[in-house]
């Protein structure tokens, strides 16, 4: 697959690190040769090319005519549609673009952008806020996603002392065929582990169950957390776009609290809520005493949204140290996600990776209900549509032969979640959770593709 990516930025930049070990063929076109440069001189294997994504020129010479999919993520929506627009023009089959303005992802104006040929926005912040929310809504966990409307739901649970019967057991044992969940990833230390029969858990893992919604109390059963406190009353430091978005769209049951340093922005928030959406301070978020002040010993969660990851970690270890047990903090590098998960923090958002799975999904040749990959696990998750006479309805599972570092998580048939065994029979229209180590996902495309499409895109791989 050809693959263009405009804007060499962080976003850029990330993406065009974990394409590239996809084998694409990737182009990351910019107009600062210096973020071109620090590309190039990576270990990333792709093309770069120094012009401006707005130039016809340029994007003729980065191969747009020719390009599977053109991904727009400079730091300019504007410059993002435009050159979506025009990639379009230029014959790119599907284009994306990353966009600051919420009122474009409204229905009406996504359908107004189709027909200027931008196949999908994407607006991070909102992303985000979604996770957030999940986050809160469920404090024991450390990741919820609902699979196909909530037929089926994964969570990742961190393990600790009261999850004691689980370990020492072998997965086979655990996830018997009576079992009401399976266990589809586990990671240990910085190790992503895609189970086998007999892998065994340990304390300190953080172990991904997919179940169906009935039986999620179960499982919170079974990992010790029944004594943790639904959150009713919530912190958050920072009043960014992002926590804009939590407080919109925060259940009516929780009450917010939020610590912003800008004046400006404080005037901003005030002007934009309601009066009982939240309460809104202006202050120094990692200033101890003020939390102290506005009641942060009786809260049940703390959100640090600020842009400075540093400055959010050491704000949700300090509203630790102050009896907080939920704790959410953005961090946008990479490189702190591992620090912030072995530091105990609780979920942790990032805008690179929310992003990343959206365009992933992009890449599939296959129908996809939607893609997700795990922020602090190197997995990825994704609801393959079994077509016609693909080659994972030819045969039971047991009998399929699939790439390493794989496992089926679930089905959902008719609408209904289901278990899968060795003996399941994928049968057309069947949903399939699909969880694999990163890198690995788009390996699983042909099982479940048509025989039409997989002949298509030997003959596309022939011509090229």
């Amino acid at each position: 697959m050809k693959i263009i990516i405009a804007g060499a930025g962080s976003i850029g930049k990330h993406l065009a690190e974990l394409l590239s070990k996809e084998n694409q063929d990737i182009v990351v076109m910019d107009d600062n040769p210096e973020k071109t440069e620090s590309l190039s001189a990576s270990d990333c294997d792709l093309m770069t090319l120094n012009a401006s994504p707005t130039s016809i020129v340029g994007l003729k010479e980065a191969g747009v005519p020719h390009a599977d999919l053109f991904i727009a993520v400079t730091p300019s929506e504007t410059q993002n549609v435009t050159c979506c627009a025009l990639a379009h023009v230029l014959g790119a089959k599907k284009t994306v673009a990353r966009v600051d303005n919420w009122e474009w992802m409204q229905p009406l104006a996504q359908e107004q952008f189709k027909g200027m040929g931008i196949d999908s926005l994407i607006y991070p912040e909102t992303l985000a806020a979604v996770e957030i929310i999940e986050g809160l809504k469920r404090s024991w966990a450390r990741q919820y996603w609902e699979v196909h409307g909530g037929a089926l739901v994964m969570l990742g649970v961190k393990l600790r002392e009261e999850a004691k019967e689980l370990y020492g057991k072998e997965l086979k044992d655990l996830c018997g065929a009576s079992a009401p969940y399976h266990i589809v990833a586990v990671k240990r230390d910085e190790q992503t582990i895609i189970p086998r029969g007999d892998t065994k858990l340990q304390q300190g893992d953080i172990a991904y169950f997919m179940t169906t919604k009935k039986e999620v109390p179960t499982i919170r059963h079974i990992v010790g957390k029944d004594n943790y406190a639904d959150v009713k009353d919530v912190m958050i430091m920072g009043g960014g776009n992002i926590a804009y978005h939590v407080i919109k769209n925060m259940p009516e049951e929780m009450h917010l609290k939020v610590i912003e340093q800008s004046e400006a922005r404080c005037q901003k928030l005030s002007e934009l809520l309601d009066a009982d959406d939240a309460m809104v301070i202006q202050g120094d978020g990692r200033d101890t005493h003020l939390l102290i002040d506005e009641g942060i010993r009786s809260m049940q969660a703390f959100c640090a949204l600020t842009p400075n990851a540093e400055n959010n970690i050491l704000a949700c270890l300090a509203a630790k140290r102050l009896g907080v047990r939920k704790t959410v903090a953005q961090i946008e590098n990479i490189e702190y996600v591992n620090l912030a998960e072995k530091l105990d923090i609780g979920t942790i958002i990032n805008k690179k990776t929310i992003t990343a799975s959206h365009i992933y999904r992009m890449m599939m040749d296959t129908d996809v209900a939607s893609i997700h990959r795990l922020t602090i696990a190197n997995a990825d998750v994704a609801e393959f549509i079994a077509q016609k006479g693909s080659e994972i309805t030819q045969k039971p599972i047991h009998k399929m032969h699939f790439p390493k570092g794989v496992t089926l998580g679930g089905m959902v048939r008719d609408g209904v979640g289901q278990h899968i065994s060795g003996n399941t029979q994928i049968i057309p229209g069947d949903i399939v959770v699909v969880f694999s180590l990163a890198g690995v996902i788009k390996e699983m495309d042909h099982y479940f593709a048509s025989p039409t499409s997989v002949i298509n895109r030997l003959k596309s791989a022939l011509i090229d």
